[in-house]
């Protein structure tokens, strides 16, 4: 099993920038489909961006353009960069993983999850 842990999370004004991180132990990333997740306050868990581990990347399209997933597997460490954020943009922030080579969007088949990183973005 793969342990998740969020980072870089953080207060900022709507245009400005965040990086989070998410390091992994207990297991290599390149075994799992990786995704961010984010849930706002009174909303749903939704879906921000994914990446299969052959590469495959997809984005949710609220964040199509200002978001990049990347991954680092020598330092088994998945990111988000975020730019240009906007106070929709506030929300808990969470990291999960998927055990195979399959790419998928939806939280329910994530096996496993960070704590949560939250991120706040102010007008």
């Amino acid at each position: 099993a793969v342990q998740l842990t969020e980072s870089g999370g953080g207060s900022v004004q709507a245009g400005g920038s965040l990086r989070l991180s998410c390091g992994a132990s207990g297991d290599t990333l390149s075994n799992y489909c990786l995704g961010w997740f984010r849930q706002g306050p009174g909303k749903e868990r939704e879906h921000v961006a994914t990446i299969a581990n052959v590469g495959t990347i997809k984005y949710a399209d609220s964040v199509k353009g200002r978001f990049t997933i990347s991954k680092d597997d020598a330092k088994n460490t998945l990111y988000l960069q975020m730019n240009s954020l906007k106070p929709e943009d506030t929300a808990m922030y969470y990291c999960a993983a998927l055990s195979g080579w399959a790419i998928t969007t939806n939280p329910d088949l994530f096996d496993y999850w960070g704590q949560g990183t939250q991120v706040t973005v102010s007008s």
